[in-house]
């Protein structure tokens, strides 16, 4: 069964909740958004359980009580239809496009997006280790990783010495939207085994075939990869 993308009012909902509930550590929805797109991209599951207390900013979340306070509940129920809604499309083949808030001049700076993506991944930070240490594929998340360290205190952290400008920043986002694409596909084959067998920390090998210079961009745009993302991801 296809998932029901929220609406903008269900996505003001989570919002809402977030703020009234959540402690100073909370998420908003564009690092929502980054988080539940690292989780689907996981090759290990992360249980409600445990994920919850990370986007709710508070060490300790009680499942019984989320499901004992109808708009906690109706909380959850929009998280994991939104998570399922971005796993759905990234099986079919589609890009994931983050959702990214817009600050008071019409500009998405996608900070908060990727920072909600590195926020996903420390969950099983072992489990990321494969693609972070691949020196070929690697290259998918390097544009999640220069936004998340935009700003990053230690100069050392930051991909660029000069600050980001417009276009730099769109290929980014574009390369972060198809990073997303690369890495669940990267992780597909260990997706498989674990739902085969939970619990199973055998090594894997990547199946997915390597993206050519001059093979269609996955991220839609119809150009070549190395005239499009391949500009950005790969270094």
């Amino acid at each position: 069964m296809t998932p029901q993308p929220l609406t903008d009012a269900e996505f003001d909902r989570i919002s809402s909740v977030l703020e009234r509930y959540g402690g100073k550590h909370s998420m908003n929805l564009e690092q929502l958004d980054g988080f539940l797109a690292a989780l689907a991209c996981c090759p290990n599951s992360v249980p409600p359980s445990e994920y919850l207390s990370e986007l709710w900013g508070d060490d300790i979340v009680r499942e019984d009580i989320f499901a004992d306070d109808p708009i906690l509940d109706d909380f959850v129920s929009l998280i994991m239809r939104h998570w399922n809604t971005i796993v759905h499309t990234l099986r079919t083949g589609d890009v994931h496009l983050p959702l990214l808030r817009l600050d008071k001049n019409g500009i998405a700076h996608a900070n908060d997006w990727a920072n909600g993506f590195l926020r996903g991944m420390e969950l099983r930070k072992a489990d990321w280790a494969y693609i972070l240490d691949d020196k070929k594929h690697g290259g998918w998340i390097m544009p999640i990783l220069a936004l998340a360290h935009e700003h990053d205190p230690d100069p050392a952290m930051r991909s660029y010495s000069e600050p980001v400008g417009a276009d730099l920043r769109e290929k980014l986002i574009v390369g972060a939207a198809a990073g997303v694409t690369g890495i669940y596909r990267y992780f597909e084959a260990q997706r498989l085994l674990e739902e085969r067998s939970p619990g199973s920390t055998t090594t894997f090998r990547r199946t997915m075939p390597k993206i050519g210079r001059n093979d269609p961009c996955p991220c839609g745009s119809g150009k070549k990869f190395n005239h499009c993302c391949g500009k950005t991801t790969l270094h």
